[in-house]
C-alpha cells in the first residue's frame, strides 16, 4: 500500500521504488502482482513520450488504497485495549 501511495504521489514507478530504496524491477512485479490481483487493474502505466513513462492509480486503485488504510484504522481502534496491555507488560530491558 505504501508502494501504491508513493506511486500516486510520484505518478512514476520508479520514482515510488527509489522513495521506499526498492529496485524499479521490484516495484514493477509488485505493481503488476497487484494488477493480476484484482478484477480491474489498480495501476495503468504510460511508456515513453516526451516526457518519458509515468503511472498513476486507477479508480479502482484509489478505492482499494483508501478502503485498506481505513481497515487499518478499524483493526487499530479495535486492538488498542490488547496493545496497551501488550505495552504495559513489556519488560524494560525491551529495547525492539
Amino acid at each position: 500500500m505504501e508502494l501504491l501511495e508513493q506511486i500516486r504521489e510520484t505518478g512514476s514507478i520508479s520514482a515510488a521504488g527509489r522513495a521506499m530504496d526498492m529496485s524499479y524491477r521490484r516495484a514493477w512485479l509488485l505493481v503488476s502482482d497487484m494488477n493480476r490481483m484484482f478484477r480491474e487493474p489498480v495501476v495503468e502505466s504510460q511508456r515513453g513520450g516526451q516526457k518519458g513513462g509515468g503511472a498513476a492509480l486507477t479508480p479502482f486503485g484509489d478505492e482499494l488504497l483508501a478502503r485498506f488504510r481505513k481497515m487499518e484504522r478499524v483493526l487499530k481502534s479495535a486492538l488498542a485495549e490488547d496493545l496497551a496491555w501488550l505495552e504495559e507488560n513489556r519488560s524494560p530491558n525491551d529495547h525492539g
